[in-house]
């Protein structure tokens, strides 16, 4: 194996998904964008052989689009038991676009007081940003001793304005390894408040009480679990929608009502993601729905955290409460982080067609590799990287 800087210069740690494996045998444990179900991407590639327009061609207001539309959403209900009191949007701009319009849809005045919970990088972001638009408030979800996010802080009367126009919270922060398996119930005197959830990474993997939980909005970005990237799908509850509601600053792009109101069609959707998303749900309902699905995540997470419980502190997860761990995004390190083993790992596992375990970001690579389970990886894919990772130990202990 290479050493020093050649070895640096592995594919592998410049964040190649491109190993010289068989493309068959290449798993993408990606924490986004990354692979549908197999078959899903079949029939994605079969769309583009059969005669007449693919969704990338057609208006989006012609009767054929319309009906892809149509049948997407209807399947998005049945699938995911949407109530009839919520509207489904496709929009733009990704999670970042959501962290904006939310704000600027939930709180008239820049004076509004939204509460976020913040535990992960992710529930950060969108604090930071819904602060141009309201008075955002913040329940600190850091540990107090070590200053990293390791927990779900428990949301009180107290720490929740009553005026608040919501509470936001992410429920599963894919870099720091943290889920909500259900969501939260919030104080009894505060139940009135909308909750407002970040479900990119974990939607479709768990049920959820869209009424009993008073969700008012919950987004998903698509190229983790339902689809490509450029499509966001927001489910807002009818109650929020109406004129004078959002803030005057809101763009039209952005506005739950006017996009609501126009059918998706106020602007051009992203058609062909639209249709992919409705194929992901298609593939849901044929393999046992949301309940089924639940119970993969669990056998495919629970594979690699047996690996990472007994390897007698070769490899360590940052989040202790079992309870709160990670379904869809498991990160470990190895030896404590050694610099040399981590590198060694990634060459190995990428030389056998594991890719996506690290990836690079303008924020550096983290402490932590990131096995993601998204809808796209099997248990026997699962599997495969939880022996590689019992055999790399046994070699390096």
């Amino acid at each position: 194996m290479a050493t020093g800087n050649k070895m640096d210069m592995h594919p592998a740690l410049i964040g190649s998904l491109s190993p010289t494996v068989s493309p068959d045998k290449v798993i993408n444990f990606s924490p986004g964008p990354t692979s549908l179900p197999k078959s899903v991407e079949n029939e994605i590639a079969a769309s583009f052989t059969k005669s007449g327009f693919t969704s990338l061609a057609l208006s989006h207001r012609s009767p054929e689009f319309i009906d892809i539309l149509d049948k997407t959403t209807a399947t998005l209900k049945r699938v995911m038991d949407i109530p009839d009191n919520y509207e489904i949007l496709f929009t733009h701009g990704g999670g970042h676009g959501q962290f904006a319009a939310l704000p600027l849809n939930l709180c008239h005045e820049l004076s509004d007081v939204a509460t976020y919970v913040v535990n992960g990088t992710w529930s950060a972001r969108g604090r930071d940003e819904a602060q141009k638009y309201c008075n955002a408030e913040t329940i600190d979800g850091k540990d107090p001793q070590t200053n990293k996010f390791t927990h779900f802080p428990e949301l009180t009367e107290e720490d929740i304005n009553v005026q608040s126009k919501y509470v936001y919270l992410c429920s599963n922060e894919t870099v720091n390894g943290i889920e909500l398996h259900r969501l939260p119930k919030l104080p009894e005197s505060r139940k009135h408040i909308p909750l407002v959830v970040d479900a990119s990474s974990d939607f479709t993997t768990k049920p959820i009480d869209w009424n009993g939980d008073n969700v008012g909005v919950l987004f998903a970005c698509a190229s983790k679990n339902i689809g490509h990237p450029g499509l966001t799908m927001t489910v807002v509850r009818k109650d929020l929608l109406g004129e004078g509601k959002a803030s005057p600053l809101c763009p039209g792009v952005f506005n739950y009502t006017t996009n609501s109101e126009a059918g998706n069609l106020w602007n051009t959707p992203a058609t062909f993601n639209i249709e992919v998303v409705g194929l992901l749900m298609n593939w849901l309902a044929r393999e046992g729905g949301v309940a089924a699905n639940e119970q993969r995540s669990i056998a495919k997470s629970q594979v690699l955290y047996d690996v990472i419980d007994n390897s007698n502190g070769f490899y360590a997860t940052p989040v202790p409460n079992k309870m709160l761990r990670s379904r869809m995004n498991l990160p470990f390190n190895i030896k404590g982080g050694d610099d040399t083993l981590t590198k060694k790992f990634l060459i190995e596992s990428w030389e056998a067609g594991m890719v996506g375990l690290r990836t690079l970001t303008p924020f550096g690579v983290g402490d932590y590799l990131r096995a993601s389970l998204y809808n796209g990886v099997t248990e026997e894919q699962a599997k495969t990287l939880a022996q590689f990772m019992i055999t790399f130990a046994m070699n390096n202990a």
